[in-house]
């Protein structure tokens, strides 16, 4: 048997957390078992079913690199299909016409919790063995009902909450097709996974309660169920439901955020399931290593810092090329031009330590791309002073007379300087930061003057001692507070 999954989202906003997590569990599922990872687009609310909706779905999985294996099925290009079962069903007595109004519904309802019974369909419309049935009443379209059986038990061997018995009793006949024709979201997912041969339904645990009734509507058609996993619900670091503040955000929010797809991923599967007391995957191990029996039933936490923390991990460690292409995307976003700048490569390897997210990364480096437009307030108050600047006009031009500019040389320069002077080399390092990156935070003060470039950063200089001179004169006149691109 081919193991086929599925991830069914519906188009009604963007993928969040919750739902990227199923895709991941179904995608590694079916590529551990040598099968198919399908997409289907559960469309059939039309009335909250947005294009926009579809397209944050595909942006989102083409982002965490979970790929159909197939083109995506949309529901609402299958409603003949779904007519057509319907009407095989209504030829076979599985399926009935209901005309019982909504009037009539809702007073069936009210009595039912009067008398503190559950609220169903009490099968009026039923047809049985010696039942009589009223004339369809005029003017009334009818609903098209499944003919749910009335003993017996449906079991399900669940392959995360293990076995959960429902009584056929409890069951009433569900609506499969609305009065207007539409089918409904429990018929549909029947005939979609057996029209795509799907094997495993990896879904959330809200849909534990609608599984007895898809089992029974796949046993009516002739078909075999698949097998089902629900999956535990995600709650926030505090144990309440997830929501914004916890981090149930837009999946392409944390692209925004600057985390790497790949550690998306990496966080993503360890909610809920754990292999030993490893931390770290890489998809490949992931794909080797994932399985049900390690998915807890319980709910799972959310917690943003570890997340961050997943993040630094991989910032540190992943492949330069899986890198560049994201933190030019974000320096984008920031408005700079990559092209203005030293290599994408070099400002990474010389950020990634420091850095937790490429959005910090890319806020970091943006002196790098652009031309400083001021010097942040309290860095500047601090460290480009009237002294400072005597000592920054010197430094540029011991810098100006390197033959070569290289870090090492750089850094000897620098040192050199310091020592010979009596200064820690924290008092020369400082104000030379303040001076060509615009603040007091940079990486190593010779790999970011390399990194700037001998005209860049003896430009900057100069500059520099210009404010500190211009400041000391003007002592009342305010610094400007921010650096800009």
């Amino acid at each position: 048997m081919t193991v086929v999954t599925r991830f069914a989202p519906s188009p009604t906003g963007f993928l969040h957390i919750g739902g990227a997590r199923t895709a991941l569990f179904s995608y590694l599922y079916a590529r551990r078992h040598g099968g198919k990872f399908l997409l289907r687009i559960e469309d059939t609310d039309r009335e909250r079913s947005t294009q926009a909706a579809v397209d944050a779905i595909f942006e989102g999985m083409a982002w965490l690199g979970l790929h159909s294996d197939v083109e995506p099925v949309y529901q609402t290009r299958r409603f003949e299909r779904y007519r057509e079962v319907i009407a095989q069903m209504l030829a076979a007595g599985c399926a009935y016409p209901c005309y019982a109004t909504k009037e009539e519904l809702d007073q069936l309802r009210a009595e039912q919790i009067a008398r503190k019974q559950k609220p169903r369909y009490d099968g009026r419309w039923r047809p049985e063995p010696g039942k009589t049935l009223p004339p369809p009443p005029p003017g009334v379209s009818p609903v098209v009902r499944f003919k749910n059986p009335l003993d017996g038990k449906v079991v399900v061997r669940d392959l995360v909450k293990g076995e959960i018995v429902f009584d056929n009793r409890e069951l009433d006949d569900l609506i499969i097709a609305r009065a207007d024709g539409t089918p409904t979201y429990n018929f549909c997912v029947v005939v979609d996974d057996m029209d795509m041969g799907v094997t495993h339904v990896i879904r959330g645990d809200d849909h534990v309660n609608n599984t007895p009734r898809q089992i029974n509507i796949f046993k009516a058609l002739g078909a075999t169920p698949p097998q089902y996993a629900h999956v535990s619900m995600i709650l926030g670091s505090d144990g309440a439901k997830l929501s914004k503040r916890h981090g149930a955000l837009g999946v392409m929010e944390y692209r925004a955020m600057g985390f790497l797809p790949e550690a998306m991923l990496n966080y993503l599967v360890r909610l809920g399931w754990s292999h030993g007391d490893q931390e770290l995957f890489t998809l490949k191990e992931m794909i080797e290593k994932f399985d049900f029996d390690h998915v807890s039933p319980s709910p799972a936490r959310f917690d943003m810092e570890k997340a961050y923390w997943v993040n630094h991990q991989y910032l540190k460690t992943a492949p330069l090329n899986a890198v560049v292409p994201e933190f030019e995307w974000h320096l984008r976003r920031l408005g700079l031009d990559p092209a203005r700048g030293p290599r994408l490569e070099d400002v990474i390897l010389a950020q990634r330590e420091r850095c937790r997210t490429l959005l910090e990364m890319a806020e970091k480096s943006a002196f790098f791309f652009a031309e400083l437009s001021g010097y942040d307030g309290k860095d500047a108050a601090k460290h480009l002073t009237a002294d400072s600047a005597s000592l920054i006009e010197a430094l540029a031009e011991v810098l100006g007379a390197l033959p070569h500019w290289e870090a090492a040389a750089l850094h000897a320069a620098i040192g050199g300087f310091a020592e010979a002077r009596g200064l820690a080399l924290g008092k020369v390092a400082q104000p030379l930061r303040v001076a060509v990156a615009g603040m007091a935070v940079s990486p190593p003060i010779d790999q970011t003057l390399f990194l700037l470039g001998r005209e860049r950063t003896l430009a900057r200089l100069e500059a520099a001692v210009g404010f500190a001179r211009s400041k000391s004169i003007h002592a009342d006149s305010p610094v400007k507070p921010e650096h800009g691109d």
